[in-house]
């Protein structure tokens, strides 16, 4: 642990009503005492998308370089960076193995540049399971997406 950075714990989790269609993402940012509540939605998008989103609007709202544990149940966010999926795009120019343009590059090439920042570390957790933070964003983000 870098005793010299701020540490911070989040949690994110994205959802689709319909996959694709109106999707909603959220986050949870803890540090020392305090608790930020991040959530959003839009209206043609994939779940995919909002698990990624979450993460870029969680890393987005820290204010300075930060040491973070981040928690996902998305094994698409989790696997990309624990088995260095992230690196093999980027070397071969954000193309995947049949050698056509990566999904959701855009949003991949965001999150890559944010992690880059800050320190990451990415965490799975089991999807509507008993962890309450997790079931809590995944409430926030369907609840952000039934509002569009």
């Amino acid at each position: 642990m870098n005793n010299e950075l701020k540490q911070v714990i989040i949690y994110t989790d994205g959802s689709c009503l319909n996959n694709p269609g109106v999707g909603g993402w959220a986050c949870i940012l803890m540090h020392n005492d305090k608790t930020k509540y991040l959530s959003g939605a839009e209206r043609d998008t994939t779940n995919n998308r909002m698990e990624l989103l979450a993460v870029i609007k969680a890393l987005e709202a820290l204010k300075v370089k930060c040491e973070v544990y981040l928690h996902s149940d998305s094994s698409y966010v989790i696997n990309a960076f624990n088995n260095n999926w992230i690196s093999d795009w980027k070397n071969k120019n954000w193309k995947n193995s049949q050698k056509k343009d990566v999904l959701n590059k855009d949003l991949w090439q965001r999150l890559d540049e944010l992690v880059s920042y800050h320190d990451v570390h990415f965490v799975k957790v089991k999807g509507h399971s008993d962890n309450e933070y997790n079931n809590l964003c995944d409430k926030m983000a369907r609840e952000s997406a039934s509002k569009l």
